[in-house]
């Protein structure tokens, strides 16, 4: 029986990629911090939890013990971290880290979280520049990317068979945040009007989480030291995402496509990026990949883990979303004031 690691396997990437190998006859064992972020399914089809800390050396290297067929990184976010990672996986078969889509930068050296938006010539390919490395907060706007990039250049430059998987959005049941979100509690708020941005053309790939672990079942199996983009087989814009949430919610509303004079604010979901990102994924595919299913049909379990849980819990408030960002996503009344002005009431 192979056996795999996987860091920070309590996530969303993680447990995915948990599901998939137990699926396939692999023995599992994931690290994290809090035993109740284990899923029950895995803990009753024998995943073992190791309760370490992803920065502690002892514990890391308890947990791959004399070597693995696979490891898989969902929490490497610096140098530092693949650093301390390095030493353990000279006897593991393949190593996998989970990068980002935010290491590329366009023509101008912009990216996904530079004040300016990124403007990319077609789809994105590995190729790509990206951000130069970098050593600062990592969960700041500039540094994110940056520590990435140099996280990705340690592992790679150790001529270990290590694979850096670059995902976009990701979704998935437990995403933390769910982005999905913001569609959906606008159904279950059953509101009238939906107004969208660029007229709902905004495009950011999204990436499901159960197509993540599909890519990092091929690695597994055919080790090598390389870089991947992993994304979704499409790339629906917003107004393809709202009309399938609604109608997995069961609820329809009137859509409002605005143009350049609406407020800057008003209508710009999750997915709102004009001109479009879109990961190339033609060289996973080259290895093998094949996703699980499109966005559409690998949706379906996040919109319905957030319905369950707000039936159970009228006030839930999903993981990972700021109260800031949910004051902007959901500013009702400035959606309805413009639509007052504008001669288009919400009802």
């Amino acid at each position: 029986m192979q056996s795999a690691l996987v860091v920070g396997g309590t996530g969303l990437i993680g447990r995915a990629v948990a599901r998939r190998l137990l699926s396939a006859g692999w023995r599992v064992t994931v690290t994290g911090r809090d035993p109740r972020r284990l899923p029950a399914d895995l803990a009753a089809a024998g995943v073992e939890l190791s309760l370490i800390d992803r920065d502690d050396p002892a514990g890391l290297g308890v947990a791959v013990g004399d070597g693995r067929d696979l490891v898989v990184d969902c929490a490497c976010y610096t140098a530092a971290q693949a650093r301390l990672l390095l030493p353990l996986i000279r006897n593991v078969g393949s190593t996998v880290m989970i990068s980002s889509k935010a290491v590329y930068v366009d023509a101008e050296g912009n990216h996904v979280n530079s004040p300016s938006p990124p403007r990319f010539a077609g789809a994105v390919t590995e190729r790509q520049p990206t951000m130069k490395p970098g050593d600062m907060p990592y969960d700041s706007p500039q540094g994110y990317g940056a520590n990435k990039v140099a996280a990705e250049q340690v592992l790679l430059d150790s001529g270990l068979p290590v694979t850096v998987l670059r995902p976009s959005k990701v979704h998935g049941e437990g995403a933390a945040p769910p982005r999905e979100w913001y569609f959906v509690k606008r159904a279950l708020d059953r509101r009238p009007a939906l107004l969208l941005a660029g007229h709902g053309q905004g495009t950011d790939h999204p990436s499901a989480a159960v197509n993540i672990a599909a890519l990092v079942e091929v690695v597994a199996q055919r080790p090598g030291r390389r870089i991947l983009n992993a994304a979704d087989p499409d790339a629906p814009d917003g107004l393809t995402i709202s009309r399938l949430i609604a109608a997995v919610t069961g609820h329809a509303w009137n859509e409002v496509l605005l143009d350049e004079n609406a407020p800057p604010q008003l209508g710009k979901h999750p997915w709102h990026r004009i001109p479009p990102i879109v990961l190339d994924t033609s060289a996973a595919q080259a290895l093998g990949y094949r996703p699980v299913g499109d966005y559409a049909t690998t949706v379906t379990d996040e919109i319905d883990w957030m319905i369950d849980e707000v039936a159970q819990e009228p006030t839930w408030k999903p993981p990972g979303i700021e109260p800031e960002t949910a004051t902007s996503w959901f500013d009702y009344a400035a959606e309805d004031s413009w639509l007052r002005a504008t001669e288009r009431p919400p009802t």
